[in-house]
């Protein structure tokens, strides 16, 4: 059985993707030329930044002494900058950005996955709340894959 303390670091780790899918979402929206693509992105963000706000909530109600970090992690920093640089190096700018946004989400499901398989012990508001941000991130996902094809 897994301690809750455990268990509030892995849902900690979730928050800290999703913040940094808000801002790596927003910093490809600023690097995109499609206005349309532009416009995906930014709902792109605004969603993730609700997600990692309901995480928030439930570690909050599952573990209220937990110390919830919500700046997002030094991987997700340094991804958003390789995407500035892939970005400037790019000949079709978009198309690097979407490469981007897909390899960012396959990382999001398997962390999902891992944690869904990891701690089937937790409450049942946290693994309905991440059953549900998994299932949009892999709409998401194929979403995007789907724009990528059209370019």
């Amino acid at each position: 059985m897994k301690t809750k303390e455990e268990i509030s670091k892995k849902i900690n780790a979730l928050i800290e993707k999703n913040n940094d899918a808000y801002k790596g979402f927003k910093n490809a929206a600023e690097n995109a030329e499609s206005s349309q693509l532009k416009s995906y992105l930014l709902q792109q963000s605004s969603e993730r930044k609700s997600f990692a706000t309901t995480l928030s909530s439930s570690l909050h109600a599952y573990n209220p002494d937990f110390k919830i970090d919500t700046d997002g992690s030094v991987t997700g920093s340094i991804h958003r900058s390789w995407m500035d640089f892939k970005s400037a190096l790019s000949m079709d700018d978009d198309e690097s950005i979407l490469e981007e946004c897909i390899r960012g989400d396959k990382a999001s499901v398997e962390e999902y996955k891992e944690f869904l398989q990891k701690y089937p012990s937790t409450s049942d508001d946290i693994k309905r709340t991440i059953e549900g941000q998994l299932q949009n991130v892999k709409n998401t996902l194929n979403s995007v894959e789907r724009l990528e094809d059209l370019h």
